[in-house]
Parts: C-alpha cells; structure tokens; sequence
C-alpha cells in the first residue's frame, strides 16, 4: 500500500510539471507617463496592459514598447 501511494504521488508530481505553461517572458522595463504609478497589469498573448492610477490603460508589446493608449472617462 505504501509502494502504491509512492508511486501515485511520483506520477501526479511528474505529470504536473509538464502540465504548466512556461512562465511569460517581461520586458526588463516599461515607460509609463511621468507622474502615473500603475494599479493593475494584465498579460495576453503578444501584449501587456498597465492600468495607471491617472485612469488610463497603457498596452505594450512583449519588447516594451507602447503599442496604444486608452484614456478612460471619469465615472459619472
């Protein structure tokens, strides 16, 4: 019974590790606007969105560069 409980965790520990998407590469620095901090960031495929405390979302390219700015209306 021990045998069989080793082996059932040696396959389940073997089989996770292979189950998980490697983690995405960052850029070594993103350039936000002076005077923004960021309160969010979100990750796609082929993108990176920062959500700044100044009610914007900033989306970079995986290489850091700014890709598009979005300029969100005050709440009403």
């Amino acid at each position: 019974m021990i045998i069989g409980v080793i082996t059932v965790v040696a396959v389940l520990v073997t089989r996770m590790q292979q189950g998980f998407d490697p983690a995405p590469a960052l850029p070594a620095a993103l350039s936000l606007p002076e005077g923004s901090k960021p309160r969010a960031v979100t990750m796609g495929q082929g993108w990176i969105a920062v959500v700044t405390d100044t009610d914007r979302i900033l989306i970079f390219n995986p290489d850091g560069s700014q890709r598009q700015e979005v300029i969100l209306a005050p709440a009403q």
